[in-house]
Protein backbone atom coordinates (compact mmCIF):
# COMPACT_ATOMS: atom_id res chain seq x y z
CA UNK A 1 0.00 0.00 0.00
CA UNK A 2 2.84 2.42 1.00
CA UNK A 3 4.35 2.13 -2.58
CA UNK A 4 0.80 2.70 -4.10
CA UNK A 5 0.60 5.82 -1.86
CA UNK A 6 4.18 6.88 -3.05
CA UNK A 7 3.27 6.46 -6.63
CA UNK A 8 -0.08 8.74 -5.74
CA UNK A 9 1.93 11.34 -3.98
CA UNK A 10 4.92 11.54 -5.83
CA UNK A 11 7.64 10.24 -3.80
CA UNK A 12 8.03 7.08 -5.42
CA UNK A 13 11.94 6.19 -6.31
CA UNK A 14 11.27 6.05 -9.89
CA UNK A 15 9.59 9.49 -10.22
CA UNK A 16 12.05 11.33 -8.29
CA UNK A 17 14.74 9.59 -10.82
CA UNK A 18 13.14 10.30 -13.44
CA UNK A 19 12.38 14.14 -12.87
CA UNK A 20 16.14 14.04 -11.92
CA UNK A 21 17.01 12.82 -15.20
CA UNK A 22 14.36 15.73 -17.25
CA UNK A 23 16.01 18.21 -14.90
CA UNK A 24 19.41 17.53 -15.88
CA UNK A 25 18.58 17.33 -19.35
CA UNK A 26 16.81 20.74 -19.31
CA UNK A 27 20.08 21.97 -18.19
CA UNK A 28 22.62 20.08 -20.62
CA UNK A 29 20.25 21.79 -23.57
CA UNK A 30 20.40 25.14 -21.64
CA UNK A 31 24.55 24.92 -21.49
CA UNK A 32 24.52 24.10 -24.89
CA UNK A 33 21.67 26.40 -26.42
CA UNK A 34 24.28 29.10 -24.50
CA UNK A 35 27.49 27.73 -25.81
CA UNK A 36 25.75 28.03 -29.73
CA UNK A 37 24.29 31.78 -28.48
CA UNK A 38 27.78 33.15 -27.50
CA UNK A 39 29.66 31.73 -30.75
CA UNK A 40 26.64 34.22 -33.05
CA UNK A 41 26.49 36.98 -30.73
CA UNK A 42 30.91 37.11 -30.52
CA UNK A 43 31.43 35.52 -33.58
CA UNK A 44 35.01 33.76 -34.00
CA UNK A 45 37.38 35.17 -37.21
CA UNK A 46 39.84 33.28 -38.58
CA UNK A 47 42.48 35.12 -41.62
CA UNK A 48 44.86 33.60 -44.35
CA UNK A 49 46.75 36.39 -46.21
CA UNK A 50 44.73 37.88 -48.10
CA UNK A 51 41.14 36.28 -46.80
CA UNK A 52 38.99 36.85 -43.31
CA UNK A 53 36.50 34.38 -42.29
CA UNK A 54 33.59 34.69 -39.55
CA UNK A 55 32.50 31.50 -38.11
CA UNK A 56 29.27 30.90 -36.13
CA UNK A 57 27.28 27.67 -34.73
CA UNK A 58 23.95 26.42 -36.35
CA UNK A 59 22.02 25.22 -32.89
CA UNK A 60 20.53 22.38 -34.82
CA UNK A 61 22.73 19.19 -34.58
CA UNK A 62 22.25 16.84 -37.32
CA UNK A 63 23.84 13.77 -39.01
CA UNK A 64 24.48 15.61 -41.82
CA UNK A 65 25.78 19.16 -41.22
CA UNK A 66 26.47 22.05 -43.65
CA UNK A 67 29.35 24.09 -43.84
CA UNK A 68 27.60 26.91 -45.16
CA UNK A 69 29.97 30.32 -46.72
CA UNK A 70 26.83 32.79 -48.13
CA UNK A 71 28.51 35.46 -50.72
CA UNK A 72 27.07 38.00 -52.65
CA UNK A 73 27.36 36.04 -55.66
CA UNK A 74 26.48 32.91 -54.71
CA UNK A 75 26.33 30.13 -52.00
CA UNK A 76 28.72 27.50 -51.08
CA UNK A 77 27.73 24.52 -49.20
CA UNK A 78 30.40 21.85 -47.89
CA UNK A 79 28.08 18.24 -46.57
CA UNK A 80 29.82 16.50 -44.36
CA UNK A 81 28.50 12.55 -43.21
CA UNK A 82 28.33 12.93 -39.31
CA UNK A 83 29.01 9.62 -37.52
CA UNK A 84 27.13 11.57 -34.70
CA UNK A 85 24.85 14.72 -34.67
CA UNK A 86 26.97 18.00 -34.95
CA UNK A 87 25.71 21.59 -35.12
CA UNK A 88 26.52 23.16 -38.36
CA UNK A 89 28.98 26.15 -39.54
CA UNK A 90 28.04 29.20 -41.03
CA UNK A 91 31.06 31.05 -42.34
CA UNK A 92 30.91 34.64 -43.79
CA UNK A 93 33.42 34.58 -46.20
CA UNK A 94 35.45 38.44 -47.04
CA UNK A 95 38.76 39.98 -48.21
CA UNK A 96 41.21 41.62 -46.39
CA UNK A 97 42.93 45.04 -47.81
CA UNK A 98 46.10 43.28 -48.02
CA UNK A 99 44.78 41.43 -51.45
CA UNK A 100 45.05 44.67 -53.00
CA UNK A 101 49.22 44.16 -53.05
CA UNK A 102 48.56 41.65 -55.48
CA UNK A 103 46.70 43.47 -58.02
CA UNK A 104 49.67 45.70 -58.58
CA UNK A 105 51.94 42.92 -59.54
CA UNK A 106 52.15 42.27 -63.20
CA UNK A 107 50.41 39.52 -64.79
CA UNK A 108 48.47 38.23 -61.55
CA UNK A 109 47.64 34.44 -61.39
CA UNK A 110 43.92 33.22 -59.65
CA UNK A 111 46.46 30.86 -58.14
CA UNK A 112 48.36 33.65 -56.40
CA UNK A 113 45.07 34.36 -54.88
CA UNK A 114 44.15 31.07 -53.32
CA UNK A 115 44.92 30.50 -50.20
CA UNK A 116 47.55 27.44 -48.99
CA UNK A 117 46.48 23.92 -47.65
CA UNK A 118 48.67 24.97 -44.59
CA UNK A 119 46.82 28.45 -44.45
CA UNK A 120 43.52 26.75 -44.54
CA UNK A 121 44.40 24.44 -42.45
CA UNK A 122 46.15 27.06 -39.48
CA UNK A 123 42.96 28.97 -39.91
CA UNK A 124 40.67 25.71 -39.33
CA UNK A 125 42.96 25.41 -35.80
CA UNK A 126 42.08 29.10 -35.58
CA UNK A 127 38.60 28.91 -36.07
CA UNK A 128 38.23 25.75 -33.86
CA UNK A 129 39.69 27.26 -31.00
CA UNK A 130 38.37 30.34 -31.09
CA UNK A 131 34.23 28.65 -31.51
CA UNK A 132 35.64 26.32 -28.51
CA UNK A 133 36.60 29.30 -26.19
CA UNK A 134 32.98 31.11 -27.12
CA UNK A 135 31.06 28.03 -26.84
CA UNK A 136 32.59 26.99 -23.25
CA UNK A 137 32.41 30.90 -21.87
CA UNK A 138 28.86 30.35 -23.14
CA UNK A 139 28.08 27.18 -21.46
CA UNK A 140 29.59 28.30 -18.62
CA UNK A 141 27.59 31.22 -18.31
CA UNK A 142 24.47 29.92 -18.13
CA UNK A 143 25.59 27.00 -16.07
CA UNK A 144 26.57 29.80 -13.22
CA UNK A 145 23.32 31.08 -13.96
CA UNK A 146 21.33 28.30 -13.13
CA UNK A 147 23.44 27.52 -10.30
CA UNK A 148 22.80 30.74 -8.86
CA UNK A 149 19.07 30.52 -9.43
CA UNK A 150 19.26 27.10 -7.67
CA UNK A 151 21.01 28.86 -4.75
CA UNK A 152 18.97 31.83 -3.97
CA UNK A 153 15.31 28.91 -4.83
CA UNK A 154 17.06 26.75 -2.08
CA UNK A 155 17.32 29.48 0.50
CA UNK A 156 21.07 29.47 -0.01
CA UNK A 157 21.08 25.81 0.87
CA UNK A 158 23.45 24.57 -1.94
CA UNK A 159 25.13 21.31 -1.61
CA UNK A 160 27.51 20.29 -3.43
CA UNK A 161 25.84 17.60 -5.17
CA UNK A 162 24.08 20.77 -6.81
CA UNK A 163 27.01 21.96 -8.35
CA UNK A 164 28.28 19.02 -9.44
CA UNK A 165 24.72 18.33 -11.51
CA UNK A 166 24.81 21.67 -12.80
CA UNK A 167 29.14 21.31 -13.76
CA UNK A 168 28.33 18.03 -15.49
CA UNK A 169 25.75 19.14 -17.64
CA UNK A 170 27.52 21.69 -19.31
CA UNK A 171 31.10 19.51 -19.24
CA UNK A 172 29.05 16.92 -21.22
CA UNK A 173 27.57 19.69 -23.41
CA UNK A 174 31.12 20.86 -24.52
CA UNK A 175 32.45 17.32 -24.82
CA UNK A 176 30.05 16.31 -26.84
CA UNK A 177 29.34 19.14 -29.19
CA UNK A 178 33.20 19.52 -30.16
CA UNK A 179 33.66 15.99 -30.37
CA UNK A 180 31.04 15.69 -32.87
CA UNK A 181 32.75 18.40 -34.49
CA UNK A 182 35.92 17.28 -34.25
CA UNK A 183 34.74 14.04 -36.09
CA UNK A 184 32.62 15.63 -38.50
CA UNK A 185 34.58 18.79 -40.01
CA UNK A 186 37.06 16.56 -41.76
CA UNK A 187 38.37 15.53 -45.63
CA UNK A 188 37.13 11.99 -45.03
CA UNK A 189 33.99 12.72 -43.84
CA UNK A 190 32.72 15.34 -47.04
CA UNK A 191 29.48 13.93 -48.83
CA UNK A 192 28.45 16.90 -50.92
CA UNK A 193 29.55 20.27 -52.18
CA UNK A 194 27.38 22.37 -53.62
CA UNK A 195 27.05 25.78 -55.12
CA UNK A 196 24.53 28.18 -56.17
CA UNK A 197 24.02 31.50 -57.75
CA UNK A 198 26.61 33.13 -60.20
CA UNK A 199 29.46 30.85 -58.56
CA UNK A 200 27.04 27.66 -59.32
CA UNK A 201 28.27 29.04 -63.19
CA UNK A 202 31.79 29.49 -62.53
CA UNK A 203 32.87 26.75 -59.99
CA UNK A 204 33.15 23.70 -62.24
CA UNK A 205 33.19 25.65 -65.28
CA UNK A 206 37.38 25.54 -66.93
CA UNK A 207 36.71 27.32 -69.93
CA UNK A 208 35.03 30.03 -68.06
CA UNK A 209 37.71 29.85 -65.53
CA UNK A 210 40.40 30.02 -68.03
CA UNK A 211 38.31 32.78 -69.54
CA UNK A 212 39.05 34.57 -66.72
CA UNK A 213 42.61 34.14 -66.72
CA UNK A 214 42.82 35.34 -70.07
CA UNK A 215 40.49 38.92 -69.27
CA UNK A 216 41.95 39.90 -66.03
CA UNK A 217 41.10 43.02 -67.10
CA UNK A 218 37.46 42.70 -67.42
CA UNK A 219 36.52 41.37 -64.26
CA UNK A 220 36.45 42.82 -61.20
CA UNK A 221 38.96 41.76 -58.48
CA UNK A 222 36.61 41.08 -55.71
CA UNK A 223 34.93 38.28 -58.23
CA UNK A 224 38.15 36.56 -59.05
CA UNK A 225 39.00 36.13 -55.52
CA UNK A 226 35.82 34.94 -54.80
CA UNK A 227 36.48 31.94 -57.24
CA UNK A 228 39.89 31.26 -55.51
CA UNK A 229 38.35 31.14 -52.12
CA UNK A 230 35.56 28.11 -53.69
CA UNK A 231 38.51 26.76 -55.32
CA UNK A 232 40.57 26.44 -52.70
CA UNK A 233 37.69 24.93 -50.27
CA UNK A 234 36.84 22.42 -53.30
CA UNK A 235 40.53 21.22 -53.06
CA UNK A 236 40.90 20.86 -49.41
CA UNK A 237 37.69 18.73 -48.81
CA UNK A 238 36.25 17.29 -52.09
CA UNK A 239 37.45 13.86 -52.74
CA UNK A 240 38.56 13.33 -56.65
CA UNK A 241 40.02 16.45 -57.77
CA UNK A 242 41.53 17.73 -60.47
CA UNK A 243 44.72 17.24 -59.18
CA UNK A 244 44.25 13.43 -58.63
CA UNK A 245 44.91 10.60 -61.07
CA UNK A 246 41.97 10.18 -63.45
CA UNK A 247 40.93 7.05 -65.23
CA UNK A 248 38.04 8.21 -67.34
CA UNK A 249 35.33 11.24 -66.84
CA UNK A 250 31.94 9.97 -68.46
CA UNK A 251 29.93 13.07 -69.47
CA UNK A 252 26.12 11.07 -68.32
CA UNK A 253 23.17 12.30 -70.41
CA UNK A 254 19.38 10.96 -71.09
CA UNK A 255 16.62 12.34 -72.83
CA UNK A 256 17.16 14.25 -75.87
CA UNK A 257 14.19 14.23 -77.47
CA UNK A 258 14.93 15.15 -80.63
CA UNK A 259 16.37 18.64 -79.74
CA UNK A 260 19.71 19.07 -81.03
CA UNK A 261 21.88 20.47 -78.74
CA UNK A 262 25.01 18.96 -79.42
CA UNK A 263 26.89 22.05 -80.06
CA UNK A 264 26.83 22.57 -76.06
CA UNK A 265 27.88 18.74 -75.66
CA UNK A 266 30.83 19.15 -77.63
CA UNK A 267 32.14 22.24 -75.42
CA UNK A 268 31.24 20.65 -72.31
CA UNK A 269 33.62 17.03 -73.57
CA UNK A 270 36.37 20.08 -74.50
CA UNK A 271 35.93 21.94 -71.24
CA UNK A 272 35.65 19.00 -68.87
CA UNK A 273 38.28 16.86 -70.30
CA UNK A 274 35.45 14.06 -71.11
CA UNK A 275 36.48 10.67 -72.33
CA UNK A 276 32.95 9.36 -73.71
CA UNK A 277 29.61 10.20 -73.04
CA UNK A 278 27.23 7.66 -71.79
CA UNK A 279 22.98 8.37 -73.28
CA UNK A 280 20.87 6.38 -71.59
CA UNK A 281 18.08 6.60 -74.42
CA UNK A 282 15.27 8.61 -75.44
CA UNK A 283 16.77 10.13 -78.09
CA UNK A 284 14.06 11.02 -80.70
CA UNK A 285 10.24 11.58 -79.62
CA UNK A 286 8.51 9.56 -82.05
CA UNK A 287 10.89 6.44 -82.51
CA UNK A 288 10.96 7.22 -86.49
CA UNK A 289 14.45 7.36 -87.56
CA UNK A 290 13.57 10.47 -89.94
CA UNK A 291 13.29 12.28 -86.70
CA UNK A 292 16.92 12.30 -85.93
CA UNK A 293 17.92 13.14 -89.53
CA UNK A 294 15.81 15.92 -90.10
CA UNK A 295 16.91 17.45 -86.75
CA UNK A 296 20.83 16.29 -87.81
CA UNK A 297 21.59 14.29 -84.56
CA UNK A 298 23.80 11.43 -85.91
CA UNK A 299 25.83 13.52 -88.09
CA UNK A 300 26.06 15.78 -84.80
CA UNK A 301 27.29 12.89 -82.57
CA UNK A 302 29.58 11.71 -84.61
CA UNK A 303 31.16 14.86 -84.87
CA UNK A 304 31.45 14.53 -81.02
CA UNK A 305 34.91 12.89 -81.40
CA UNK A 306 34.49 10.79 -78.12
CA UNK A 307 32.74 7.38 -77.51
CA UNK A 308 28.79 7.77 -77.29
CA UNK A 309 27.98 5.25 -75.39
CA UNK A 310 23.68 3.87 -76.08
CA UNK A 311 21.06 2.35 -74.54
CA UNK A 312 17.46 2.78 -76.09
CA UNK A 313 14.18 4.31 -74.58
CA UNK A 314 10.82 4.02 -74.71
CA UNK A 315 10.88 6.45 -77.22
CA UNK A 316 13.29 5.33 -79.80
CA UNK A 317 11.37 2.91 -81.21
CA UNK A 318 7.42 3.05 -83.04
CA UNK A 319 6.69 -1.13 -82.42
CA UNK A 320 8.30 -3.26 -80.38
CA UNK A 321 9.86 -4.59 -83.12
CA UNK A 322 10.95 -1.82 -84.53
CA UNK A 323 14.89 -0.92 -84.46
CA UNK A 324 15.06 1.30 -87.32
CA UNK A 325 17.04 3.99 -84.66
CA UNK A 326 19.33 1.50 -83.31
CA UNK A 327 20.33 0.08 -86.35
CA UNK A 328 20.77 4.00 -87.97
CA UNK A 329 22.78 4.83 -84.78
CA UNK A 330 24.92 1.31 -85.51
CA UNK A 331 26.76 2.56 -88.74
CA UNK A 332 28.23 5.76 -86.65
CA UNK A 333 31.44 5.17 -86.05
CA UNK A 334 31.80 6.28 -82.65
CA UNK A 335 28.73 4.80 -81.30
CA UNK A 336 28.93 1.78 -78.87
CA UNK A 337 25.02 0.06 -78.75
CA UNK A 338 25.38 -2.13 -75.57
CA UNK A 339 22.67 -3.47 -77.01
CA UNK A 340 22.71 -3.79 -80.79
CA UNK A 341 19.59 -3.91 -83.31
CA UNK A 342 19.39 -7.96 -83.16
CA UNK A 343 19.74 -8.17 -79.77
CA UNK A 344 22.76 -8.92 -78.99
CA UNK A 345 23.90 -7.71 -75.51
CA UNK A 346 27.04 -6.26 -75.87
CA UNK A 347 30.20 -5.38 -73.12
CA UNK A 348 32.53 -2.49 -73.72
CA UNK A 349 35.72 -2.51 -71.52
CA UNK A 350 36.77 1.29 -71.65
CA UNK A 351 39.86 2.62 -70.09
CA UNK A 352 39.49 -0.43 -67.46
CA UNK A 353 36.05 -0.10 -66.76
CA UNK A 354 33.51 -2.94 -67.83
CA UNK A 355 30.07 -1.02 -69.08
CA UNK A 356 26.78 -3.02 -69.51
CA UNK A 357 23.62 -2.06 -70.34
CA UNK A 358 20.26 -3.06 -72.02
CA UNK A 359 17.42 -1.65 -74.23
CA UNK A 360 14.11 -0.53 -73.25
CA UNK A 361 11.93 -2.69 -74.34
CA UNK A 362 8.91 -0.37 -74.30
CA UNK A 363 8.11 1.78 -77.44
CA UNK A 364 6.01 5.66 -78.59
CA UNK A 365 2.64 4.75 -77.95
CA UNK A 366 2.87 2.02 -74.81
CA UNK A 367 0.28 2.25 -73.16
CA UNK A 368 2.39 3.00 -69.74
CA UNK A 369 0.57 0.58 -67.53
CA UNK A 370 2.85 -1.57 -65.36
CA UNK A 371 6.42 -0.65 -66.56
CA UNK A 372 8.10 -2.84 -63.62
CA UNK A 373 6.46 -5.81 -65.05
CA UNK A 374 7.26 -4.75 -68.79
CA UNK A 375 10.63 -4.50 -67.75
CA UNK A 376 11.04 -7.72 -66.11
CA UNK A 377 12.27 -10.08 -69.14
CA UNK A 378 14.29 -7.92 -70.98
CA UNK A 379 16.22 -7.34 -66.95
CA UNK A 380 15.92 -11.43 -66.89
CA UNK A 381 17.78 -11.91 -69.95
CA UNK A 382 20.59 -8.84 -68.91
CA UNK A 383 21.36 -10.98 -65.61
CA UNK A 384 21.09 -14.54 -66.95
CA UNK A 385 23.79 -13.07 -69.19
CA UNK A 386 25.77 -11.41 -66.45
CA UNK A 387 25.67 -13.64 -63.96
CA UNK A 388 29.01 -15.60 -64.59
CA UNK A 389 30.69 -12.72 -65.92
CA UNK A 390 32.74 -9.96 -64.26
CA UNK A 391 30.53 -7.71 -62.38
CA UNK A 392 29.86 -4.59 -64.32
CA UNK A 393 31.35 -1.57 -63.11
CA UNK A 394 28.70 0.65 -64.85
CA UNK A 395 25.16 -0.80 -66.08
CA UNK A 396 23.25 1.68 -68.44
CA UNK A 397 19.46 1.12 -68.63
CA UNK A 398 16.44 3.70 -69.46
CA UNK A 399 14.05 3.35 -66.92
CA UNK A 400 14.40 3.30 -63.33
CA UNK A 401 12.13 0.32 -63.22
CA UNK A 402 14.57 -1.71 -65.32
CA UNK A 403 18.10 -0.51 -63.26
CA UNK A 404 15.72 -1.49 -59.72
CA UNK A 405 16.07 -5.35 -61.06
CA UNK A 406 19.63 -5.55 -61.96
CA UNK A 407 20.96 -7.82 -59.75
CA UNK A 408 25.26 -7.22 -60.79
CA UNK A 409 26.35 -4.29 -60.91
CA UNK A 410 28.39 -1.37 -59.14
CA UNK A 411 26.61 1.81 -60.52
CA UNK A 412 23.40 1.56 -62.32
CA UNK A 413 22.74 4.63 -64.47
CA UNK A 414 19.24 5.48 -66.19
CA UNK A 415 17.17 8.17 -67.15
CA UNK A 416 13.64 8.55 -68.30
CA UNK A 417 12.33 10.94 -64.96
CA UNK A 418 13.27 13.84 -66.50
CA UNK A 419 14.68 14.39 -62.66
CA UNK A 420 18.14 14.01 -61.76
CA UNK A 421 18.16 11.83 -58.11
CA UNK A 422 20.78 9.41 -56.38
CA UNK A 423 19.53 6.50 -54.70
CA UNK A 424 21.83 4.21 -53.66
CA UNK A 425 24.47 2.80 -56.30
CA UNK A 426 21.39 4.32 -58.71
CA UNK A 427 22.16 7.27 -60.63
CA UNK A 428 19.11 8.63 -62.46
CA UNK A 429 20.25 11.61 -65.09
CA UNK A 430 18.42 14.17 -65.55
CA UNK A 431 17.06 15.26 -69.49
CA UNK A 432 20.01 17.33 -71.36
CA UNK A 433 17.34 19.14 -73.56
CA UNK A 434 14.77 19.71 -70.76
CA UNK A 435 12.88 17.16 -72.69
CA UNK A 436 13.15 18.84 -76.26
CA UNK A 437 10.72 21.46 -77.81
CA UNK A 438 7.78 18.25 -77.90
CA UNK A 439 7.98 17.89 -74.37
CA UNK A 440 9.49 20.96 -72.55
CA UNK A 441 6.44 22.23 -70.72
CA UNK A 442 4.07 20.60 -69.09
CA UNK A 443 0.44 22.98 -68.44
CA UNK A 444 -1.45 22.42 -65.63
CA UNK A 445 -5.09 24.00 -64.62
CA UNK A 446 -4.86 27.71 -64.70
CA UNK A 447 -0.61 28.12 -64.98
CA UNK A 448 1.39 28.82 -67.42
CA UNK A 449 4.06 26.87 -68.97
CA UNK A 450 7.15 26.19 -67.50
CA UNK A 451 9.88 24.94 -68.94
CA UNK A 452 11.93 21.61 -67.33
CA UNK A 453 15.24 22.16 -65.87
CA UNK A 454 18.23 21.26 -68.13
CA UNK A 455 20.69 18.78 -66.46
CA UNK A 456 23.45 16.62 -66.79
CA UNK A 457 26.45 14.91 -64.85
CA UNK A 458 30.14 14.13 -64.93
CA UNK A 459 31.41 11.17 -64.08
CA UNK A 460 34.86 10.93 -62.78
CA UNK A 461 36.97 7.32 -62.27
CA UNK A 462 40.15 7.07 -60.37
CA UNK A 463 43.21 4.78 -61.38
CA UNK A 464 41.89 2.13 -58.73
CA UNK A 465 39.03 1.85 -60.80
CA UNK A 466 36.54 3.67 -57.97
CA UNK A 467 33.87 6.47 -58.75
CA UNK A 468 36.16 10.07 -57.34
CA UNK A 469 33.42 12.09 -57.52
CA UNK A 470 29.82 12.92 -59.66
CA UNK A 471 29.42 16.56 -60.30
CA UNK A 472 25.81 17.08 -60.95
CA UNK A 473 24.28 20.34 -63.39
CA UNK A 474 21.14 21.74 -63.60
CA UNK A 475 20.08 25.20 -65.65
CA UNK A 476 16.98 26.60 -67.08
CA UNK A 477 15.41 28.82 -69.56
CA UNK A 478 18.44 27.31 -71.92
CA UNK A 479 15.28 27.47 -74.86
CA UNK A 480 13.77 30.36 -74.07
CA UNK A 481 17.43 32.22 -74.28
CA UNK A 482 17.76 33.75 -71.15
CA UNK A 483 19.75 30.52 -69.21
CA UNK A 484 19.88 30.67 -65.57
CA UNK A 485 22.04 28.38 -63.42
CA UNK A 486 20.18 26.47 -60.77
CA UNK A 487 22.91 24.42 -59.25
CA UNK A 488 26.26 22.64 -59.56
CA UNK A 489 26.50 19.90 -56.87
CA UNK A 490 30.32 18.11 -56.59
CA UNK A 491 29.16 14.37 -54.74
CA UNK A 492 31.91 12.39 -53.41
CA UNK A 493 32.28 8.89 -55.10
CA UNK A 494 32.36 7.31 -51.79
CA UNK A 495 28.77 8.36 -50.96
CA UNK A 496 27.62 6.41 -54.24
CA UNK A 497 30.10 3.51 -55.24
CA UNK A 498 29.73 0.72 -53.01
CA UNK A 499 33.29 -0.51 -54.11
CA UNK A 500 36.28 -0.01 -52.06
CA UNK A 501 40.06 -0.40 -53.94
CA UNK A 502 42.05 -3.24 -52.57
CA UNK A 503 45.01 -0.98 -51.26
CA UNK A 504 48.66 -2.17 -52.53
CA UNK A 505 50.97 -3.87 -51.37
CA UNK A 506 54.84 -3.52 -50.98
CA UNK A 507 56.13 -5.23 -53.66
CA UNK A 508 58.51 -8.31 -52.47
CA UNK A 509 62.11 -8.40 -53.93
CA UNK A 510 62.36 -10.46 -57.12
CA UNK A 511 58.56 -9.87 -57.71
CA UNK A 512 57.47 -9.23 -61.27
CA UNK A 513 53.86 -9.29 -60.54
CA UNK A 514 51.34 -6.79 -58.97
CA UNK A 515 49.18 -7.93 -56.43
CA UNK A 516 45.97 -9.75 -58.51
CA UNK A 517 43.61 -8.41 -56.17
CA UNK A 518 44.04 -5.29 -57.04
CA UNK A 519 42.22 -3.45 -59.65
CA UNK A 520 44.20 -0.58 -61.43
CA UNK A 521 42.34 1.72 -64.61
CA UNK A 522 44.40 4.14 -67.08
CA UNK A 523 43.50 6.20 -69.97
CA UNK A 524 45.87 4.21 -71.62
CA UNK A 525 44.38 0.73 -71.44
CA UNK A 526 42.63 -0.65 -74.34
CA UNK A 527 38.95 0.02 -75.72
CA UNK A 528 37.32 -3.24 -76.52
CA UNK A 529 33.57 -4.47 -77.09
CA UNK A 530 32.50 -7.79 -76.83
CA UNK A 531 29.49 -9.79 -77.21
CA UNK A 532 27.82 -11.58 -73.63
CA UNK A 533 26.78 -15.25 -73.77
CA UNK A 534 22.88 -15.15 -74.73
CA UNK A 535 21.35 -17.83 -72.02
CA UNK A 536 17.96 -19.12 -73.09
CA UNK A 537 15.23 -18.13 -70.83
CA UNK A 538 13.32 -21.54 -71.42
CA UNK A 539 15.52 -24.54 -72.95
CA UNK A 540 13.66 -27.49 -74.53
CA UNK A 541 15.95 -29.93 -74.07
CA UNK A 542 19.84 -30.52 -72.83
CA UNK A 543 20.74 -31.21 -76.09
CA UNK A 544 18.99 -28.45 -77.98
CA UNK A 545 20.53 -25.87 -75.46
CA UNK A 546 23.20 -23.56 -77.21
CA UNK A 547 24.64 -20.31 -75.80
CA UNK A 548 26.68 -17.70 -78.12
CA UNK A 549 29.90 -17.94 -77.65
CA UNK A 550 31.21 -14.29 -76.62
CA UNK A 551 33.50 -12.25 -79.56
CA UNK A 552 35.26 -9.29 -78.86
CA UNK A 553 36.64 -6.43 -80.93
CA UNK A 554 39.20 -3.33 -80.37
CA UNK A 555 36.82 -0.35 -80.77
CA UNK A 556 38.37 2.35 -82.47
CA UNK A 557 35.91 5.57 -82.38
Amino acid sequence: MRQVGDLLTGDSPWLRRASHVLKWLAVLAACYLGGVAATNLAPTVAETSQYRAVLRLDPVPRHSPVLHAPTIVGDVDVQFASPIVAPGLDVQVAVREEITNLFTRPNVDIKALQPSSDEISSAIAQAGVGVGIRFVLGATAIAVLLALASHYIRQRNTRRHHVIFVASAMVVATVVTFGGIALTYQPSRFAEYRTTGVLGVVQRNAGLLADVEARANQVTPYFRNLLAVTQALQQKYVAGNVNEPVSARFLLVSDIHGANQYALMRTIIEEEDVDAVIDSGDLVNFGRVQEGDAAGLYASIQSLGVPYIFTSGNHDQSSPTDRAVLSRLGRIPNVVLLEDAAGSLRELTFHGLRITGFNDPRYFGDDNADPTAKAKPAADRYNAAVADQPEPDVVVTHEPYAAEQVERGRLLVNGHMHTPAIEGNRIQVGTFTGGGVVSHYSEGPGEELDGQPYSFDVAQFGTSCELTSLTRYSFRNLLEGRPAYDSVQVISGARIDPYRPVAPTVQQPGQDQPDPARRICSRIDETTVRSLPLVPQEPASPSTTTSAAPTSSTFTP
